[in-house]
């Protein structure tokens, strides 16, 4: 009996140890986004992905885009994300012939001009572009009686000698894409090259900086609020509307201009692409296409200062007003960018600051 009653016991005790635990609700599916440290977008614009996908987004900023790229390289065997945003033509030939992202044809290229579609096996999809150009101060100009420069050209002339400030092509993307137009306008061979152009630059006392920041709001008179002693700067297409815009007068017209003439601008173009190896395949797909779609386009102006791929998107009021798009900026083939831009660096530093 004793034995029937030990038997019985551990019976119960079995069953209650197999009883199956309380149901818990399934935690949303996530979608990881690796980019750089300048991204930035709207919390109702991620939320509204969100929700329409009933997920969760996680953005890894991952430094600047050589860093961020180099760690997706590093990482391709176990990926860290889905989805890699804020690769652009500088670096893109090195992240396609890394391998590290494999084709998805959104049904929103459709509404991308084919100008920004670089990569034809669609690893590489653009979400949004700006124009590196120069950047003058109206006011300087129009107190001092000197017509604003037109052109790359203008500023090796005599009137505008010590009126420019660049930032460095080896610390700055900005100075990069700079350096790069001048290349992709003037060439490296023939009777007047891109050296040659920086050399008469140097000669007309142009002033070479670390980066951006200090170029604008160090140097730049209208940036620096009349501390600085360059009316001319590097900056970009979009800065005129984005000073209008933190103005805190409004504006009738925008206190700064770029130069937009044929070949005096360089575009920059940022991709996103699908990770190999991405752990929820079809949420990536979903993530990309709603950064091309409408809700993410129309956000990106006054969040990045960029303008949206998607020829659809409106552009808010302070770009449509204010902004100006080089209609020919100066084309650089992204595969001759990877194969030289060290070369160039190099040769423009020698010519430049040593």
């Amino acid at each position: 009996m004793k034995h029937l009653i030990l038997f019985a016991l551990i019976e119960l005790l079995a069953l209650a140890g197999c009883k199956p635990s309380p149901v818990t609700p399934d935690e949303p599916p996530t979608v990881r986004v690796m980019t750089h440290d300048s991204f930035d977008i709207g919390e109702e614009t991620i939320a509204a992905f969100e929700e329409q996908y009933d997920a969760k987004v996680e953005i890894l900023q991952s430094g600047d885009a050589g860093v961020m790229l180099n760690q997706a390289i590093l990482s391709a065997d176990n990926p860290l994300a889905d989805v890699l945003y804020g690769v652009d033509n500088t670096i893109l030939s090195r992240a396609l012939e890394a391998g590290i992202l494999v084709p998805y044809a959104s049904p929103l290229l459709d509404e991308i001009p084919d100008s920004l579609e670089l990569d034809n096996q669609h690893r590489a999809l653009p979400v949004d572009y700006g124009n590196v150009c120069l950047n003058y101060d109206k006011g300087w100009f129009a107190d001092h009686d000197l017509t604003p420069p037109a052109s790359l050209e203008d500023l090796v002339k005599p009137d505008y000698k010590g009126l420019t400030v660049v930032e460095n092509a080896a610390t700055s993307s900005p100075g990069l894409a700079f350096l790069l137009a001048t290349i992709g306008h003037f060439g490296e061979t023939g009777n007047y090259t891109y050296l040659d152009y920086w050399a008469d630059l140097r000669a007309n006392d142009v002033l070479v900086v670390e980066g951006w920041e200090d170029a604008y709001w160090g140097q730049f008179t209208y940036g620096s609020g009349g501390e600085g002693d360059r009316p001319i700067v590097v900056s970009y297409a979009s800065s005129p509307p984005v000073e209008v815009y933190f103005a805190e007068e409004p504006f009738e017209e925008a206190p700064t201009a770029a130069v937009v003439s044929d070949g005096s601008c360089f575009r920059q173009i940022e991709f996103v692409g699908i990770l190999e190896g991405a752990q929820n395949r079809d949420l990536a797909e979903a993530w990309v296409d709603f950064m091309l779609g409408a809700t993410f386009q129309e956000d990106i102006p006054l969040h990045m200062f960029m303008f949206p791929a998607n020829q659809n998107a409106v552009l808010p009021d302070v770009f449509a007003n204010f902004a100006v798009i080089p209609e020919r900026p100066a084309e650089v083939d992204y595969t001759a960018i990877e194969a030289n831009r060290e070369a160039w660096v190099e040769a423009w530093t020698e010519v430049v600051l040593r």
